[in-house]
């Protein structure tokens, strides 16, 4: 019996690279997200590779009545439902300082939205007694720099509570992954300049099928960034305060 993948926001790159993967396995997939005309044209391109079955369903961060049509699906589905939240947002840092109505946004589509969505089909999960949960947050999330401290609260909040997750629905035998990527060739980086160690799409959902399939509890991807952001997290607040970093 294959596993059941519910994706949200399977219209990012990495996501849309890591279902083409899993329909190679013969996964069944829930493609969730915004624009049904994307979703339906990967759930087709999912089939033909493999999938054992691939459904577009409507999933929105700040919509929470746009949660129904997942968990309906994940209700039915048989055997372990798995969830990979690839949802967030991220304006630039400048477009927020001068408009601060643009960080609830933000904070939903990276943190609050998935969590609630998470919350919902947690008993679902812990009930079935296995499957997993796979929470894109980001190295931004690892410490508050002067370019992107919004995304990056948003993301270290996701990060702080997917550790709770972990420990609440381990104990049912349902596992969390916390991804935390660094730059990656997508939409969300594209023009932008001087992106240290950027990495491809399926190098990255290559990386966290890997760490799903060895229980990784936290996963820097590509794996530079782990000595990287080590460095970062150990320097005193009176000196990074100082930096352009």
């Amino acid at each position: 019996m294959s596993d059941t993948w519910i994706i949200l926001g399977a219209t990012s790159t990495i996501a849309r690279v890591m279902a083409r993967q899993l329909a190679e396995q013969g996964a069944h997939l829930v493609l969730a997200g915004r624009d049904m005309g994307d979703l339906e044209r990967s759930a087709s391109d999912c089939s033909a590779r493999g999938a054992a079955s691939a459904q577009a369903v409507a999933f929105d961060a700040r919509d929470p009545e746009s949660f129904e049509g997942a968990l309906a699906l994940a209700e039915t589905a048989e055997g372990a439902v798995n969830v990979a939240v690839f949802v967030g947002s991220m304006p630039p840092q400048e477009d927020m300082d001068a408009d601060p109505g643009l960080i609830a946004g933000v904070v939903t589509d990276s943190f609050t939205g998935p969590a609630a969505f998470l919350t919902r089909i947690a008993p679902l999960m812990e009930a079935r007694g296995k499957g997993c949960v796979v929470g894109v947050g980001s190295v931004a999330g690892d410490r508050g720099r002067l370019g992107n401290y919004i995304y990056g609260a948003a993301k270290a909040g996701f990060h702080t509570y997917l550790s709770g997750l972990r420990n609440r629905l381990g104990r049912s035998g349902v596992h969390v992954v916390t991804v935390k990527p660094g730059t990656v060739d997508t939409a969300m980086t594209w023009g932008m300049e001087a992106l240290p160690f950027l990495a491809p799409p399926e190098k990255v959902a290559g990386d966290i099928l890997r760490a799903v399939e060895k229980k990784k509890n936290v996963l820097y991807t590509p794996f530079i960034w782990w000595p990287v952001m080590t460095v970062i997290k150990s320097i005193p607040e009176g000196v990074f305060k100082k930096l352009k970093i």
